[in-house]
């Protein structure tokens, strides 16, 4: 690739007539494609490879997600059997696609009051010797409300947007990842109970690895990412969109704008609401909400119709595969580009 950066260098000043007041005014060009180009282009294309000689599939997440958010998880409520059930399903998942524990086990466990809960956290190490040691976390929570109001005879509050839609995703990923062997950092693979409880979960967690130190460049976390938005609209938005540069930068790994500004966002509080929030307290670094859920596209937040035959799987395939070459190219730059912004 430094062979092509300089012929491009070269077309630059060639194409300029030799001339330096020319070259002079070409210069944040240049320096833009040498931050860009050299690694992230290259990653980019090879991103766009991968994905198309491997596509995560509709039917793979289809039958992830309708097992979640069936009736035998029973609403998946922090505590009971239904969520024990969801969390062996990830486990197995894990174990299935050679991701590891990032602790002793699994289970990263956390007591509200007195119900256990258990994160369920996977660890893929990254392969470059000096980049492995820091750190991206991709999450979601896999809990839900358990039931809910009765709709003819039904209560039990599947969550199939909320938030199975995610956790999917993040299994999708870790699978991704573990076949193609291309994260250069490495990656955590979390998956949060309590979210529901006011991200007991997350705040756990947390606070574990910041004790332990690690060394965290960003935290993504995908909340509702099962219905698309309106064909006008990007197809989803960030939360706190302004505290960083995370989707400008997703948005040129991607090779495309996918991930966009909600301006409801703030007046929702969806910054706080999420479990990227609690990252963010801990490590002051960059570390967002992704959501395709803008309060105008699905009518069944909390609600016992929040199932599988609900959602669009051809749009959470679709965007499930655009994200990975905005993931790979996140997790595997040169450099801490993503940055928090001084608002």
């Amino acid at each position: 690739m430094k062979k092509v950066f300089s012929f491009l260098v070269l077309g630059l000043i060639l194409s300029c007539g030799g001339q330096k007041n020319i070259i002079a005014t070409n210069a944040d060009a240049i320096k833009q494609i040498a931050e860009t180009s050299e690694e992230s282009v290259s990653k980019s294309v090879s991103s766009s490879r991968s994905v198309a000689s491997n596509p995560i599939l509709l039917e793979t997440i289809k039958s992830s997600l309708e097992y979640l958010a069936s009736d035998e998880l029973e609403g998946r409520n922090t505590g009971s059997k239904g969520i024990e059930k969801a969390a062996v399903f990830i486990e197995n998942q894990f174990k299935a696609n050679q991701i590891k524990p990032y602790f002793e086990t699994y289970r990263d466990s956390f007591n509200v009051e007195k119900i256990i809960g258990y994160n369920v956290v996977g660890f893929l190490e990254g392969n470059d010797p000096k980049l492995k040691n820091e750190f991206v976390i991709l999450g979601a929570h896999y809990d839900h409300i358990g039931t809910a109001k009765e709709v003819n005879g039904d209560v039990i509050a599947n969550g199939a947007n909320d938030d199975a839609s995610g956790t999917v995703a993040v299994l999708e990923w870790a699978k991704h990842f573990s076949k193609t062997k291309s994260n250069k950092r490495s990656v955590l693979f979390t998956l949060y109970a309590a979210e529901e409880m006011g991200l007991k979960g997350s705040e756990h967690l947390a606070e574990r690895l910041k004790k332990e130190n690690i060394d965290l460049y960003t935290m993504i976390n995908f909340e509702m990412i099962g219905v698309p938005r309106a064909k006008t609209e990007i197809m989803a938005y960030l939360s706190g969109y302004g505290k960083s540069n995370l989707a400008k930068q997703l948005n040129v790994y991607a090779g495309g704008e996918i991930i966009g500004f909600f301006p409801k966002a703030k007046e929702f509080n969806l910054f706080q609401r999420s479990d990227n929030y609690p990252f963010y307290n801990a490590f002051k670094v960059p570390a967002h909400a992704i959501s395709t859920f803008d309060f105008t596209n699905f009518e069944y937040y909390h609600h016992v119709d929040d199932e599988a035959d609900k959602l669009d799987f051809n749009h959470m395939t679709s965007f499930i595969n655009k994200m990975v070459p905005a993931l790979e190219g996140m997790i595997n730059a040169p450099s801490k580009v993503i940055k928090m912004n001084n608002e």
